[in-house]
């Protein structure tokens, strides 16, 4: 369950970065999926461990 949390977050958040970003460019693009993936790896490990 752990891993399907943080792929769901990653998938989300990556998603989210890349939409935004790459209204201003490629590369903001680019940089902003990654720390969306971060970002949504750190969310989905919290929610799993906080409510499953």
């Amino acid at each position: 369950m752990n891993r399907l949390c943080m792929l769901i977050g990653m998938t989300i958040f990556s998603w989210v970065g890349w939409w935004l970003g790459a209204k201003i460019g490629f590369v903001t693009g680019f940089i902003l999926s990654g720390i969306g993936s971060m970002v949504g790896i750190y969310l989905g490990w919290r929610i799993n461990r906080e409510y499953f």
